[in-house]
């Protein structure tokens, strides 16, 4: 059969390119220092629930074991802090740390030991949200743990605090304008030199602001709708943690603000449907990412996902001698003989496979597009093969080589299993990889090669078309399967794109080996 180019190919080729990029970009590894909520929804829990779901690696030494619901807290162990810092030393010792996330710090001893690590090792990012009042009012630290942490914000690249937690780091009153908040977010950045994050959730209206503050003033602020809503236990916690783990992938604090507010806005308003505990509830923070995994791709997202995960067995064939000698000219003449006597074979068998998807398609133009397929395989191909070889008894004389019977095998059990959706995708890499493979060695060549005028026949329109239409067959036919036909699509589409490889390999070993 005559392959030739498709329109989507290149689309498809850059698709892989970009989808091979982002699998390139280096996860971050984000440490949560802080202490516990063993209903999930605060502390340690929800940062590494957070950093996973914005795209980072977890990690998490724990500060203080609380006991804790939603209800609120009800009783507090702190380990010995030798072995806090056994923790922090276990993780430093042989990880890389791309950012830290730092939340409950329960005594002045604590906060010293973290203060040193911090001094000894300079993580890069390192985001404070500083427990330091309750909800209730009621300051969690006492005068000497408060000053503590006031020196260990040196480390600090951003802190996050409430607005009286911003008000204790000021020294001052609490502040419940916005305006005011503002000065006090300022006033704050330039005592530690740090940036502040200051939040106006707790202000009455159905509009919620928070602004990224310098010494400087105001370098970003965001408006965004108040969810009305009691599952907020733990808001604090997880937009610390996806700010730092946002920002290494971003490269600037802004962007991660912005990206972390409207994913953490998301996983608010979703937080009912978790349904944990009778008080104030968790986030839910996964929220985007089981709609992704529920919701069924579409026809370009199977087929632009399906040309990405085989561009091993592309490169592969791209990589083969035998590509390469077509190109050149360089090709043994009797490796050219064995391909074409086998292509033959390989084509009365595929006939079969694309008549069996015609019999078995629901709609007209699908038949008439398989029946088509068959026909070009049985004459047209069989009329081009011959010019090259001859008289084609060579062929019926022929046995099948190893490639042949396997490929051919695998064409025989899907037309055999009654299923059309996964027949198809098994009939579908041989329009699509000789389309691709052959329309960039024709370019590459010239005249002067005797394969040459073989190269040629990729130019045919009428193949270009049928491999468009081919393609979106059976993309659309897997966009509307369920998940387990899609799978046994993708399988069969898979097998046959590495019997394309194994047939392209074959002819120069086998004439080697004579």
């Amino acid at each position: 059969m005559s392959r030739t180019p498709e329109p989507s190919v290149s689309r498809l080729t850059a698709a892989a390119a970009t989808a091979d990029d982002a699998d390139a970009t280096a996860v971050p590894r984000v440490l949560s220092i802080a202490g516990t909520d063993p209903t999930g929804g605060a502390g340690v829990q929800a940062d590494l629930k957070s950093i996973a779901a914005n795209g980072g690696y977890g990690m998490a030494v724990v500060t203080a074991l609380v006991a804790q619901n939603t209800h609120g807290v009800r009783s507090v162990h702190v380990p010995p802090t030798e072995f806090l810092r056994e923790q922090l030393d276990a993780v430093s010792d042989d990880v890389e740390i791309d950012a830290v996330k730092i939340g409950m710090l329960a005594n002045t001893e604590i906060i010293e030991v973290v203060d040193e690590w911090l001094e000894r090792v300079a993580p890069p990012v390192i985001v404070v949200d500083p427990v330091m009042v309750a909800t209730s009012g009621d300051r969690l630290l006492d005068a000497s743990a408060e000053e503590a942490l006031g020196r260990m914000l040196r480390h600090a690249s951003i802190v996050t605090p409430n607005v009286p937690e911003l008000a204790v780091l000021a020294g001052e009153p609490v502040q419940r304008a916005w305006p005011e908040v503002i000065a006090q977010a300022r006033r704050v950045a330039e005592r530690f030199d740090t940036l502040v994050l200051a939040k106006g959730g707790h202000a009455a209206g159905d509009a919620v602001r928070d602004a990224l503050v310098s010494a400087s003033g105001v370098i970003a602020e965001f408006t965004g709708a108040r969810v009305h809503t009691r599952n907020t236990h733990g808001t604090g916690c997880s937009l610390s943690s996806a700010l730092a783990t946002l920002q290494p992938q971003t490269g600037e604090w802004a962007s991660a603000l912005e990206r972390a507010k409207s994913w953490l806005a998301d996983s608010i308003r979703h937080g009912t449907r978790l349904d944990v505990g009778s008080g104030n509830g968790p986030v839910n923070h996964f929220a985007s990412l089981w709609r992704r995994a529920s919701a069924a791709p579409t026809a370009g997202e199977i087929a632009e996902r399906w040309w990405t995960e085989i561009a091993d067995v592309r490169d592969d064939i791209d990589a083969l001698e035998f590509v390469s000698g077509l190109v050149d000219g360089s090709l043994d003449g009797a490796a050219f003989r064995h391909y074409l006597v086998q292509d033959t074979l390989y084509l009365r068998d595929y006939a079969r496979a694309l008549s069996a998807a015609s019999a078995l398609a629901p709609t007209v133009a699908e038949q008439e597009l398989w029946a088509a397929g068959a026909m070009s395989a049985l004459a047209g191909e069989t009329t081009l093969h011959a010019r090259y070889l001859g008289d084609l008894s060579i062929v019926d004389a022929a046995e099948k080589a190893p490639a042949t019977v396997a490929y051919t095998d695998h064409l025989a059990a899907a037309a055999a299993r009654d299923s059309y959706a996964v027949l198809i995708a098994a009939i579908l890499p041989c329009y699509w990889i000789y389309v691709d493979t052959g329309t960039r060695m024709l370019p590459r060549a010239t005249a002067e090669n005797p394969y040459y005028p073989w190269l040629q026949m990729y130019e045919d329109q009428t193949f270009a078309d049928a491999a468009t239409r081919a393609i979106e067959i059976v993309s659309e036919t897997a966009a509307a399967a369920d998940e387990h036909t899609r799978a046994r699509m993708w399988r069969a589409f898979r097998i046959s794109a590495e019997h394309e490889r194994a047939f392209f390999a074959e002819p120069l070993r086998l004439t080697r080996d004579r």
